[in-house]
């Protein structure tokens, strides 16, 4: 688009000219190729004054993008205001739960520090404002309320929130110290050392706002040692009965797929392992509060550390979080006064035995991630050497099939050629033809029958077991041979495991016969599930060489029953396969094998 001097000073700022106020004479400075000179009157004057046309007379592309900056400044005015009811939720929600927890908190069990540091733990950071405004509303009402019992400087720094001077130290804590990673378990030591160090500094935070305090002329001397420990066992306990629990429910909850899966758990732990550790606890704090002793009461209390060492032990550190919280409420119930020495003592005890716990079943719960895991990885292993033995036993399968069709297209040879030149042989010749091709005929079918047994492709394992090749090979040799199975169940066992026994039933036998002369053999085999429901099949082969015997040449017994003959050795490896047990006993008249397998498939 070309634009002239004159196209500049009609439009206003192109050109000098139009900024100098001076008009030369347009014919001079006109141009044809100027747009603005060529186009008609009315053409320029809506050029030049579109900007002050009203919206409704825009062109629709104008109007379009004007609506979408309206929708998207309320759309973003909306999110705004969504993001302030969620921080004003928030607000609400910690103040509510701090005040709550405060009317059952003191100085050396003060709850609500466990709430403010679980808050900092797992709130977002952007939130972090909300959490000091929600503290601020009741410091502030408790300490202008008691502004002319104390006086104004202890009201002015009771004030201020508490939870600001532990932000800091938790964010620290969560950028550097991984207290909360990404993918595993909590950091324990992390974690302890984060309430280690929140509880000291509100516990002399506490000693400041109280070193302010106006006190009556004739009142004794503070002992601020004794009070900063008692602040500081209060602030640390509290935040131990607190965290662990908190934090062990989360991780439970978020390994959990499903809500029916998290309540059959809390259920089975509830009425299990917790109703035991509910119940002792409760017997040893009636034991404390009834006791007419203090000898006693103090024992009972002593002795509920021994519930955290327990569970912690089973359960690692989320067992050591419950039984933690478990025993410090049953301290305190306990307590026959605020302020009480003995149950001081006796919660420093727990405190540090819930931390010590704690500790030791970090590791005990990195062991036994590590034993499922190394499980997990044996199961995979297993699994993948099933699925390559029935691979293989599938290669067999279509070499048995690829036999079958093999025989069959030999014997329609046979019987073609023999019809045709039938009237040149003689009839002992024509004969001895026959007869060769039906042995012919009758090896391949042994050969196909030994890969794959013809009749476990049709009819299943029981039947391959009572009529197939090893029956028609025992019978050959003389050898009796009984078959005692109970089908119930059998049909749902796995492809794998069921051509598994096929296979340890040969080598079962060829071991058994190979070194003996032996005259019998029975079979028994039982198949069952377990309360877990885990699938086992049992098999027990044994032989008997009472009574005349054949003697069996191994070589044709191993090519009729195709085994390896590898001994029982490889039967046994086949069996730790499917995480089974292989027991030999050997007697002067009989021996037998008893092997017991467990399907993997669900």
């Amino acid at each position: 688009m070309v634009f002239c001097q004159a196209g500049g000073v009609e439009g206003g700022g192109i050109g000098g000219a139009g900024l100098s106020g001076t008009s030369p004479d347009r014919s001079a400075l006109h141009d044809p190729r100027c747009s603005l000179c060529s186009a008609p009157p009315h053409t320029m004057i809506q050029k030049s004054t579109r900007g002050a046309q009203p919206a409704a007379s825009l062109p629709g592309l104008y109007r379009g993008s004007i609506q979408r900056r309206g929708k998207q400044s309320m759309s973003k005015q909306g999110s705004r205001w969504v993001e302030v009811s969620k921080h004003v939720a928030v607000a609400l929600g910690y103040a509510l739960g701090f005040m709550l927890l405060r009317e059952v908190s003191f100085s050396h069990w003060v709850l609500f520090a466990g709430f403010r540091f679980c808050s900092l733990l797992l709130v977002p950071y952007k939130y972090w404002p909300a959490l000091a405004v929600g503290e601020l509303g009741p410091a502030a009402y408790t300490s202008f309320s008691c502004i002319e019992v104390y006086g104004l400087a202890w009201s002015m720094l009771a004030a201020v929130p508490p939870i600001i001077f532990g932000m800091p130290l938790i964010w620290w804590g969560r950028a550097h110290l991984n207290v909360l990673p990404q993918s595993g378990s909590v950091n324990i030591r992390s974690l302890l050392l984060c309430t280690l160090a929140a509880a000291s500094v509100w516990s002399f935070f506490n000693l400041s706002v109280l070193s302010l305090a106006k006190l009556p002329t004739h009142a004794p001397p503070l002992a601020y040692p004794s009070i900063l420990g008692r602040w500081f066992v209060g602030n640390f306990l509290g935040v131990l009965t607190v965290a662990p629990l908190v934090l062990s429910l989360r991780e439970l909850i978020g390994r959990r797929s499903g809500r029916e899966d998290i309540r059959t758990a809390f259920a089975k732990e509830v009425f299990g392992t917790g109703g035991m550790v509910i119940t002792s606890l409760t017997a040893l704090a009636m034991v404390g509060h009834f006791a007419s002793s203090e000898g006693l009461r103090q024992s009972a209390r002593m002795a509920m550390f021994l519930p955290v060492v327990w569970l912690a032990l089973k359960y690692g550190w989320h067992g050591a979080a419950i039984g933690g919280t478990l025993a410090s409420i049953g301290v305190v119930a306990t307590m026959p006064a605020v302020a009480d020495t003995d149950t001081m003592q006796a919660q420093v005890f727990i405190a540090f035995a819930i931390t010590t716990m704690l500790l030791l079943g970090e590791r005990i719960a990195s062991l036994h991630y590590d034993g499922q895991k190394e499980r997990q990885e044996l199961r995979s292993a297993m699994m993948l050497a099933q699925k390559n033995m029935f691979l293989g036993e599938l290669h067999l399968r279509q070499t048995s099939e690829a036999l079958e069709h093999v025989r069959e297209a030999v014997q329609g040879t046979y019987g073609q050629l023999l019809t045709r030149f039938q009237h040149l042989l003689p009839d002992q010749d024509e004969r001895d033809c026959r007869k060769k091709a039906a042995v012919t005929q009758q090896q391949l079918f042994r050969l196909a029958d030994s890969l794959n047994p013809v009749v476990w492709r049709s009819e299943g394992l029981a039947a391959a077991l009572r009529q197939g090749s090893i029956a028609r090979a025992l019978s050959e040799w003389g050898v009796d041979y009984w078959c005692d199975i109970r089908e119930r169940g059998l049909e749902d066992i796995s492809d794998t495991l069921s051509i598994s026994a096929y296979r340890l039933v040969c080598d079962a036998i060829f071991d058994l016969c190979k070194d003996h002369p032996v005259s019998s053999i029975s079979l028994a085999l039982r198949v069952g599930t377990e309360n877990r429901g885990r699938r086992w099949l049992v098999v027990c082969v044994t032989a008997s060489w009472l009574g005349e015997a054949k003697p069996l040449h191994s070589s044709e017994l191993a090519l009729r029953l195709s085994t390896s003959g590898l001994g029982i050795e490889a039967v046994q490896d086949r069996v730790s396969t499917f995480s089974g047990r292989l027991k030999y006993r050997h007697y002067d008249d009989y021996a037998r094998i008893s092997i017991i397998m467990y399907d993997l498939q669900p």
